[in-house]
């Protein structure tokens, strides 16, 4: 059994070694060079989207192009760009894609109001349904009908 616990240990180790050195490249920024341009690069990587892992921040990434971007980002604030151009740099490149947070413009307005388009449709169904039913249990049976159930049912209590 203790042979086979430190086969498990042994296979998981690398593992767990480069979870902690991911985890540590996070905590500590590798350029850390000039800690007001850090500062500002979190605040502008945390507000935009990694293009190779798409639910992830630039910030959070570890992909190459991430990598990639933060050291253009990096180098673009230290050529003097505020961070709005720097943004602006990264849209003109990327799209719109590149922000958490589209612009509101007529390409991105299915984005913006879509979930408001599907809600009133699913309220406007929903209102039909009802309606539909309402006036289904208003509607006076037919008297044919009626008695042709009344004697379908005395049959089959006779039988």
């Amino acid at each position: 059994m203790r042979a086979f616990m430190l086969v498990v240990v042994l296979a998981l180790a690398p593992g767990f070694a480069l979870a902690e050195t991911q985890a540590g490249t996070r905590e500590a920024p590798v350029h850390a060079e000039d800690p007001v341009i850090e500062q500002r690069l979190r605040g502008i990587a945390d507000e935009l989207r990694c293009l190779v892992c798409q639910n992830e921040s630039l910030a959070a990434s570890h992909a190459e192009l991430a990598e990639d971007l933060r050291r253009e980002i990096r180098t673009q604030m230290k050529a003097g760009l505020d961070d709005a151009q720097v943004i602006q740099y990264l849209t003109d490149r990327y799209g719109d894609f590149v922000l958490y947070r589209p612009p509101l413009k007529p390409v991105t307005y299915l984005l913006w109001f879509g979930p408001l388009l599907f809600l009133a449709i699913g309220a406007a169904t929903w209102y039909v349904i009802l309606r539909r039913r309402k006036t289904l249990q208003e509607a006076p049976a037919d008297p044919a009908k009626l008695a042709a159930a009344a004697a379908l049912l005395d049959e089959s209590q006779t039988k």
